[in-house]
């Protein structure tokens, strides 16, 4: 069975860390990077060589999409339902960074979302805004950087983050600074197929239990609301009381007073 990672890059160990990869990684101003996506390429260096040339030197195959990957917002980004099978395949077009789920949102275990992620496995693909692919465009040392970052990204996180022996395949977002936005890590195969029905059940019993403390809290949130109800309104008849008291004393003084002249 199979389980999806997905986020914002914002961890400080795993960004600090790959940062530090990135500096540690650099030979005469090229990093390791670079030198391998280069000589993937055939080339003895990256001189010339765009970030989509880079990418898809250091990971044959991967898949390069130019689109605004920040149209898609992270709760739709997160979704077990999320069709990001489609950005591994060339003919994606920006219709999909409008997606928006229906219905409830499946279980990961389900075979339907199962299917869609084995469907990718092995694979990588990277969404770049295009505002990003023009200055990288225009700026040949921006590229290099950006892809010494995600290549250390990768590598770092498969070597903090994913179990000897998985396949994972890889979906980022870059935004217009280069920067990683969102990820999804989907892994597979390895040393262990999933939660063995033990960790299944204790899971579901967890969430059951968090369930039931939501519902006693919303309880008693209502329950003290309604008392706080109850209290302002004898609040409110005792001020009415206690006015229609005044005013009829008011009412009798006068008209004693009006007797006695």
């Amino acid at each position: 069975m199979d389980f999806g990672v997905t986020g914002k890059l914002g961890g400080y160990y795993l960004a600090g860390q790959y940062r530090k990869n990135a500096a540690a990684g650099k030979s005469g101003g090229v990093s390791f990077a670079e030198l391998a996506a280069a000589k993937a390429a055939g080339q003895s260096d990256v001189s010339g060589m765009s970030f989509k040339d880079m990418w898809q030197a250091r990971y044959p195959g991967a898949y390069y999409h130019v689109m605004d990957g920040s149209a898609i917002s992270q709760g739709a980004w997160d979704r077990n339902d999320f069709p990001l099978e489609k950005f591994f395949r060339d003919d994606t077009d920006t219709s999909v960074t409008n997606w928006k789920p229906t219905g409830a949102e499946p279980e990961a275990t389900s075979p339907q979302v199962q299917s869609r992620w084995n469907s990718t496995l092995g694979q990588k693909s990277i969404i770049v805004p295009p505002e990003l692919e023009e200055k990288m465009k225009n700026d040949p040392e921006l590229a290099k950087r950006v892809m010494a970052n995600v290549e250390n990204f990768i590598t770092t996180y498969t070597a903090t983050s994913v179990r000897p022996g998985r396949v994972c395949s890889w979906l980022i977002s870059l935004d217009e600074n280069g920067e990683i936005e969102k990820y999804r890590v989907t892994g597979g195969g390895g040393n262990i197929s999933g939660p063995t029905e033990e960790e299944q059940r204790q899971f579901e019993a967890e969430q059951a239990a968090k369930k039931k403390r939501r519902e006693e809290y919303a309880r008693l949130n209502e329950e003290s609301a309604l008392k706080r109800r109850l209290m302002e309104q004898e609040a409110d008849e005792r001020y009415y009381k206690d006015s229609m008291t005044k005013k009829a004393v008011s009412i009798a003084a006068y008209e004693v007073a009006g007797i006695l002249k």
